[in-house]
């Protein structure tokens, strides 16, 4: 285990030999259509089962629903009225007054130029965001798994060995973001013909029961230098794949030309490596504030509290030893 908080460089964290560059997803919500072509990409290279019985949610124009052991890339769609854009708008604005998407070297940023009066506001919008593993600088899942099952990559994202995984759940527990599963037997599985009696509907094998699952940024694609297949299918190019620092950086130029252009509900999230996972390997461009798109607003992982506690335990520790060495002493005379 290796520094549990603060920024720091998770590959050279993790003592691999030969250290390669961070790799990393840069999301931007505001281009994305959702066509779920990276879901059907994602679930066809990584042979993950069906969830559900692709009956749309009462609640959104959506059949998973969440991100999960089966599915790897969710679509969110969430439904906004305009006094929603406008406090969308205003919160952004807040952010501007406080510094926070104007990060980076002002020749970085692009410029406004002439009118800058924010668009006239729609009467409703959809926000559609592909969500994915977060691939945090600092794990949670990776920090409290007792089997070694999850293994920083040397390119800095996280992965879970299939063979290693015992089932325990405990990284479930340790994901702020709710991304990391066990996987169901497969109940919600598509229905085929088998067992040579034709029309006698069954349910195809379900590897990994009972194995945690998540994203692995594709890492089978990425030590042969290919893209991952979420972003090669993305046909509106919102799903950016590249080294980590060339994502934030295109990023926060995104965000500054949206606010030039008067969209100051634009923000990032996981852009902040001072937060609590020390800033995550997916970073995303949003168009509302994190808990619209069912992201939490302040993640933090449990075991950045680990030497506080620790401490803590030590001083309780030693209080009750000089408490009872005072007692001992003080029944001998």
């Amino acid at each position: 285990m290796g520094q549990l908080a603060g920024p720091t460089d998770p590959t050279a964290d993790a003592h691999w030999e030969h250290q390669h560059e961070r790799k990393g997803f840069f999301t931007d919500t505001s281009i994305c259509i959702g066509c779920k072509a990276c879901e059907v990409a994602c679930k066809e290279w990584n042979q993950n089962p069906q969830d559900g019985e692709l009956e749309l949610l009462e609640s959104s124009y959506d059949n998973t629903g969440s991100l999960g052991a089966s599915t790897w890339r969710h679509v969110a769609f969430v439904e906004q009225d305009s006094e929603r854009i406008e406090e969308a708008r205003e919160s952004g604005r807040k952010l501007v007054s406080l510094g926070m998407p104007r990060v980076g070297p002002p020749e970085a940023r692009p410029q406004p130029s002439g009118d800058t009066t924010p668009p006239d506001t729609p009467e409703f919008r959809w926000l559609m965001s592909s969500d994915v593993c977060k691939h945090c600088t600092h794990a949670g899942c990776l920090d409290v798994c007792p089997t070694g099952a999850l293994f920083r990559t040397e390119h800095g994202t996280v992965v879970v060995q299939d063979d290693v995984c015992n089932g325990c759940g405990t990284c479930v527990a340790g994901c702020p973001f709710g991304v990391i599963e066990r996987r169901t037997d497969g109940t919600a599985a598509p229905r085929t013909e088998r067992d040579g009696q034709p029309g006698k509907p069954g349910k195809p094998e379900v590897k990994n029961v009972g194995v945690a699952q998540k994203c692995t940024l594709c890492y089978d694609r990425m030590v042969d230098d290919q893209t991952p297949a979420c972003a090669q299918t993305c046909p509106t190019t919102s799903i950016k794949y590249g080294e980590h620092e060339d994502m934030v950086e295109q990023a926060r130029h995104r965000v500054a030309e949206l606010h030039a252009e008067g969209r100051t509900e634009a923000r990032l999230y996981g852009a902040n490596e001072l937060d609590g996972v020390g800033g995550t390997g997916s970073v995303f461009l949003l168009l509302d504030e994190p808990e619209v798109y069912g992201l939490p607003p302040d993640p933090r992982v449990p075991t950045a509290d680990l030497p506080r506690m620790y401490q803590r335990a030590g001083l309780a520790a030693a209080g009750m030893l000089a408490a009872a060495a005072l007692a001992f002493a003080g029944g001998r005379s």
